[in-house]
């Protein structure tokens, strides 16, 4: 496990940078992990993370993409957009989700 500061805040990762603690994220640690990525978020992307973070507390686990687009106005094509080099594992990142089972 490793300490990261994200926003003035120190959270807890795993070796891929995931929050082991999905209660540590916050508003402001998202912005502040997209930002490292070099990804400036707007409401389309807030949307796919919003729903992951809802998905994550019904089910325990992160989302794959399909369901993603089955639960947002987000399709496959625009979540390549809003997220390039993989949106499943970026968005999961960002949300303070688990890596999806379904991302290598």
């Amino acid at each position: 496990m490793n300490a990261h500061m994200y926003a003035g805040i120190e959270v807890n990762t795993n070796t891929e940078g995931y929050l082991t603690d999905t209660g540590q994220w916050t508003p402001a640690i998202g912005e502040a992990i997209a930002h490292e990525i070099g990804i400036d978020l707007g409401p389309q992307h807030w949307e796919a993370i919003n729903f992951v973070r809802e998905d994550f507390a019904h089910s325990g686990k992160s989302p794959g993409l399909r369901r993603i687009t089955a639960n947002t106005s987000l399709d496959m094509k625009l979540l390549y957009k809003l997220f390039p080099k993989g949106p499943g594992k970026l968005v999961a990142k960002i949300a303070g989700t688990p890596k999806p089972k379904s991302c290598l």
